[in-house]
Order: C-alpha cells, then sequence, then structure tokens
C-alpha cells in the first residue's frame, strides 16, 4: 500500500467535526495507526448498515459504536437480543490482549462505564414497554397478523372507522369488539355506505388470526401506559443513555419484536419535529436482526419501510441496519444506508457465493484491495469500512481493525441488572397497565343501550296490543246489568207489538160486524 493512500485514508476519514473512532487502516495484513477510521457525527443520519457472518463482532461493533456516541451526549436505542449488552454499565476488565489491541489502534484501552436503561416487551426483564393498537397502525398490525390484501384492506377500513367515530383503539380487546360489531348489525349497516361492506368471512379470519396472535403471548405489547418517545433521549452527567430492549425471552417471536422495532421508529417519524442537518444526531437507533424484518414482507410493508428511512433523517435520527449480509436488506433500503461497516463473510456454500458476489457490488470500487478476497479474510474485529464524509461523498475503502469496546462485553452482574431496572424511574411509570373507556366498552355500551331501547319498544308494543284487545274485547260483551235492560227491552217490544196487534184487530172486528 502507497502512502498516498494512507495519506487520503486520514484526510478523509478524519472530520472537521466530532466524530466516532472506529479504528485504523489495516494494510498488507498490519495495522498502522496513522491510518485513522472515523465516522462524522453529523453523518450519522444518514443511516448505515453493520453486516457480516455469525461470530465476527458485529455486536460488539455496536458497543462500540453505542459507547462513543454516548460519550458525545448522544442518546443511542439498541435492540439486546440475547441479554449481553447490559454490561455497558459496567467497566470493562483490563487484559493484556485489550491492551495490546488499543495501543495498535492507537487508541489506549480505558475501562469504562455508561447509563443505561433496560425494557422488556414482556415485562419481565426490564420495564414494560408497550403501544397502543392505533399507535401500531393497520399496515404493521397486518404483517404480525399475516393477513392477505383483501383482509389488510379490511384492516385498514376498520382503523379509519375508529379514528373518524373517535373510537380508541388501546388493546386487542378492542378491535376484536369493534370487528364483530361491524361485521353484523346495526354496526354492518353503519358502516357499509362509507366505508364498504365486511364480510363474514373477512372478519371471521381476522378474528380468528387475532386470536391465535393471543394464544402466543402477544398481546401484552398492546396497551397502556405506552412508552413515550420522549424517554429515548434521556442524558446523564451529560452522556447520552443507551436504551436497551431485551428480548431474549422471547426470541422465538422475531416478526414481533422486529415489527415493533419498526414501529417505534414510525413514532419517532411522527411526533419528532423537523430539525434539518445537525452537527451530532439527536438519536441513534440500532436496528439488529434486520433481516428478519424484511422476510416475507408486503409491498404496502416495504413501501412504509422506506419511507420512515428517507424521512425521518430530517428528525435528527439515525438509523443502523444490522444483519448477515447487505442482501438482506431490499436494495431501495439499502440505497439509503450512506455508512457501510462490513464483517467477514463466508462463502462455503453456492448460495454464500452469490451473497458475495452481490456485496462486493454494493461498495465503492478499490484500487488497494480485492473486496472479494478481504472480505473473506477478515478476522474477528476487523471490518470492512466506508462512511460519508463532511461532503457527503463515500470514502474510500478500507480494511479497517476496530476500536475495543470500553464496558463488559456480556451481560451485567444480576445484581446490577436487576437494581438498574428496579431504581429506574421508568420501572414505577410504565409497570402497571392502565384501564380506560376505549373502544370495546363505548360500543358495549351503544349495545346495551341498544338493547334497552329494543326491550322498551317491545314493550310499548306488547302494550298497545293489549289496550287494542281489551277495546275490542268490550264491545262484543256486555255486563250482566246491560245484557238484562237489553232483553227487557226486547221483551217490552215484542209485548207492545202483541198489543198493538190485538188493538188494531179489534179495530177491524167492530166495523165488519156494524156492517
Amino acid at each position: 500500500m502507497s502512502q498516498s493512500f494512507i495519506d487520503n485514508v486520514n484526510a478523509s476519514y478524519n472530520p472537521k467535526g466530532p466524530f466516532i473512532q472506529l479504528g485504523s487502516g489495516i494494510l498488507n495484513g498490519e495495522v498502522r495507526t496513522n491510518a485513522k477510521v472515523n465516522l462524522a457525527l453529523k453523518m450519522m443520519n444518514r443511516h448505515g448498515l453493520i453486516a457480516g457472518a455469525t461470530g465476527t463482532g458485529k455486536t460488539r461493533t455496536l458497543q462500540l459504536m453505542a459507547e462513543q456516541l454516548s460519550d458525545a451526549g448522544v442518546p443511542v436505542f439498541m435492540l439486546d437480543v440475547k441479554g449481553d449488552l447490559s454490561g455497558l454499565a459496567e467497566p470493562g476488565n483490563t487484559n493484556d490482549a485489550l491492551l495490546e489491541r488499543g495501543n495498535l489502534v492507537g487508541i489506549p484501552f480505558v475501562p469504562s462505564s455508561f447509563p443505561i436503561e433496560v425494557f422488556s416487551l414482556s415485562g419481565n426483564l426490564g420495564s414494560a414497554m408497550r403501544i397502543t393498537v392505533e399507535d401500531f397502525g393497520p399496515i404493521l398490525l397486518a404483517r404480525i397478523l399475516d393477513l392477505n390484501e383483501t383482509q389488510s384492506g379490511v384492516l385498514s377500513a376498520i382503523f379509519k372507522y375508529a379514528d373518524d367515530t373517535k373510537l380508541p383503539l388501546v388493546d386487542l380487546d378492542d378491535l376484536k369488539k369493534l370487528l364483530s360489531y361491524l361485521s353484523e348489525g346495526a354496526g354492518a349497516e353503519e358502516i357499509k355506505a362509507d366505508y364498504g361492506k365486511i364480510s363474514t368471512a373477512s372478519s371471521g379470519a381476522i378474528l380468528r388470526k387475532i386470536v391465535a396472535t393471543e394464544q402466543q403471548g402477544v398481546a401484552h405489547i398492546f396497551g397502556e401506559k405506552e412508552f413515550d418517545i420522549q424517554d429515548l433521549f434521556g442524558k446523564v452527567d451529560g452522556k447520552g443513555v443507551i436504551t436497551l430492549l431485551n428480548i431474549s425471552d422471547i426470541q422465538d417471536q422475531p416478526l414481533l419484536f422486529s415489527t415493533f422495532l419498526l414501529s417505534l421508529l414510525a413514532q419517532l417519524f411522527k411526533k419528532m419535529p423537523e430539525v434539518g442537518d445537525l452537527d451530532k444526531p439527536k438519536l441513534v437507533f440500532f436496528f439488529d436482526e434486520a433481516h428478519l424484518l424484511f422476510n416475507g414482507a408486503s409491498k404496502v410493508f416495504l413501501m412504509q419501510v422506506e419511507q420512515i428511512v428517507r424521512l425521518i433523517r430530517s428528525k435528527g435520527i439515525g438509523v443502523f441496519f444490522c444483519t448477515q449480509a447487505a442482501t438482506d436488506i431490499p436494495e431501495s433500503v439499502l440505497g439509503q444506508l450512506g455508512n457501510r461497516i462490513q464483517h467477514a463473510l463466508r462463502a462455503f456454500t453456492p448460495n454464500d457465493a452469490e451473497n458475495l458476489r452481490k456485496t462486493v457490488r454494493t461498495y465503492p470500487t478499490s484500487e488497494f484491495y480485492e473486496i472479494d478476497k478481504i472480505l473473506t479474510s477478515l478476522g474477528t474485529g476487523q471490518a470492512l469500512v466506508t462512511v460519508l464524509n463532511d461532503k457527503g461523498i463515500p470514502t474510500e475503502v478500507v480494511a479497517t481493525h476496530l476500536v475495543p469496546a470500553r464496558a463488559i462485553m456480556g451481560p451485567a452482574d444480576p445484581q446490577t441488572y436487576d437494581s438498574i431496572i428496579k431504581n429506574s424511574e421508568y420501572y414505577s411509570k410504565y409497570q402497571e397497565r392502565i384501564e380506560r373507556r376505549t373502544a370495546s366498552e363505548i360500543i358495549a355500551e351503544r349495545q346495551s343501550a341498544a338493547e334497552e331501547e329494543r326491550v322498551r319498544e317491545k314493550a310499548r308494543q306488547e302494550a298497545e296490543k293489549a289496550t287494542r284487545t281489551r277495546t275490542g274485547s268490550s264491545s262484543r260483551r256486555q255486563t250482566p246489568l246491560e245484557a238484562a235492560q237489553t232483553q227487557a227491552s226486547r221483551t217490552l217490544a215484542r209485548e207492545g207489538a202483541k198489543l198493538l196487534g190485538k188493538i188494531a184487530n179489534g179495530i177491524l172486528n167492530s166495523i165488519f160486524k156494524r156492517k
């Protein structure tokens, strides 16, 4: 490698403003401490990718970046998949290997601890983190429920109706109640004109999938008190707080936690103000296990991800996706990730070789590296790096020996972990669920009122019928006195007629006798 290349690396990777130190260049297999590889903080809201095969050091790269961001006063959000990032709260253990590595990269190893907060979707491993169904939204919920296009459309119509009629959808019970209400009876008639009719087949299928999801233990993430995204922006003594979401107890539900992470990004995008370009980001969001987010995703879902990633940088939020290969990320999203840290890739199978070939094409060409060969020969803690410089131009691709993390690279001591959770202000803030008047209660009240009105109407109709019956009966029947009077009148009329007849006959007989 030429001195001009080293000078170029030093020039392009050393911004004028604040930066984080990634490492030093590896040139011809030797670590040269005068080839510094740094990442400008002002470019971190242009997003990035951290990729590499299992065991190549991706998690530790996340850790060293989080540590330096915290030092710079930038809050960080991280997914703790295995529960081994809580060691950030404790200074690392000094040993000869770490001291030697720090000296080689020109950054002496000094053990340090960092302020952390621990959350959990189950509420068992940290402060509870929840979201309401209405804020989660129909697109992400359709993703979790695995709905087809027709069912997703029905779900969107239900959410629109709830929004228009001010029906709060807080948990899955609210959604189930509203779905049943709108698919039959008065609710079905109410929604038909403006939102379309919901078929029994569609409502039944959606309801079954909601129930199946509840049986998997997912329902607990929906509810109140809802997590406030402003709690991601904490600082302690000038250091940015590193917020960890420990999902080690729900690793078997990847669709749940990956979609939940996207919902947090969506909330940040929706609720944070526009700030333009800043000297350093307001928050950096590390999206670990990113491939889980995109597997089998619908076009509508991918469009939402692309929109969030494209526009959220104007809110001062940087997003770094962490996965095994660049090919795990859709091209529409990958094209927006200006900062790349690529750990070693393996090419043991034809599929691996194809992924390696595609990954190489995503990097700028280099006169100094055969990228396909360097990617398969990198060791643990080494990576191929290209980032955006101060002017937003991709830097030279450089093989880099990364800075060692300064905190414990593993889980914190159990007592320390428990103390962090129990002493957190968020533990008491979010631990207890809040119950209020929501869609299920409002609909139940409507149905109860409608049932009461139906009962009153039925009673009124029965009363009117009884009145008509009594009136009709009285016109056909007489009391005994009335019957006697009627019979007397009839008798008098008969006797009178007889008397008149006798008188008439007597008169006629008198007349004829005289003649």
